[in-house]
């Protein structure tokens, strides 16, 4: 057996031994507010709930091992003492890992998710209406676990409002398991579908994905692709040049037998097609070839 002090080994190393070793994780979807009124949304692993009377949830934004750096989750929960945490299905789930990209203050990761800000009941931070059960929150307290690379911040929240898509609930009113369709976080990029067993998300790009926002309507509206589709079209840096599309068509002859239908449903089921099979780029050419 593998024996270590943890005093011993870097900081990066503790933390992918950690992430590997306790799993899975529940996702805490945190909808914040700046002191400007700026939305942020942000996802948070170390999560779990603690008490039903009261009812207490706690998620911990640590600091960035790198740099020492925060979330701006971190300050908002602070500085607002309000949050709304939004529970994470498979539905969302790229979505979700778009919005973790790490964009500049200000900037509203609702739109670049492709979310649905909603507004809350009680507190200021807005829900996101794709989740299936949304919290709304009173901040208690923040506990500062340490000053260093890695420490955690642990944001005790009261819930003060509850809200549930009752597409989820079963006949007696109560949240059915296999509805909800619930993902948490394990090591790595891997992830788990409850009943369903483990997947791969692959991180956001070091570099800024162009966001949900960006995607052409005809795109964005699309009746066949996704929110999910959606999410991993805008985990792209750039979009492909039409030197690069003809290239593409040139060397895929389904691709450019799809275009030639002019049907919109195909082509969107073919770029969907290359989405599932992690080929992001390949379904971009294919979309902005009908252009």
């Amino acid at each position: 057996m593998l024996s270590i002090d943890p005093s011993e080994i870097s900081t990066g190393k503790r933390h992918q031994y950690l992430l590997g070793a306790v799993g899975p994780r529940p996702i805490a979807f945190a909808s914040t507010l700046d002191e400007e009124g700026r939305p942020n949304l942000s996802p948070f692993s170390f999560f779990n709930v603690f008490s039903a009377n009261p009812p207490i949830l706690v998620f911990s934004p640590a600091r960035r091992g790198r740099d020492n750096t925060v979330k701006h989750t971190f300050l908002n929960a602070k500085a607002t003492k309000e949050v709304v945490i939004n529970i994470v299905n498979y539905n969302i789930v790229q979505q979700m890992s778009l919005s973790s990209t790490e964009y500049e203050e200000g900037v509203n990761e609702f739109e670049k998710a492709g979310l649905t800000m909603l507004k809350s009941d009680v507190v200021k931070p807005f829900r996101v209406a794709e989740s299936p059960v949304q919290f709304e929150c009173k901040i208690n307290e923040v506990v500062e676990l340490g000053q260093e690379g890695g420490a955690g911040n642990l944001v005790i929240c009261e819930v003060v409002r509850m809200h549930f898509d009752e597409a989820i609930l079963d006949d007696t009113g109560f949240i059915d398991q296999h509805k909800i369709d619930l993902v948490a976080r394990m090591g790595g990029n891997w992830y788990t579908r409850a009943n369903m067993g483990m997947f791969e998300v692959p991180k956001p790009l070091a570099s800024l994905g162009i966001g949900v926002d960006s995607i052409p309507e005809e795109i964005r509206t699309s009746k066949v692709l996704t929110g999910n589709d959606l999410g991993k079209l805008g985990n792209v840096e750039e979009l492909p040049s039409q030197e690069e599309i003809q290239l593409f068509l040139k060397e895929e002859a389904a691709a450019l037998e799809t275009i030639k239908s002019n049907s919109l449903e195909k082509i969107h089921l073919k770029a969907q097609l290359y989405l599932q099979n992690d080929e992001p780029a390949k379904a971009w050419k294919l979309l902005l070839a009908n252009k």
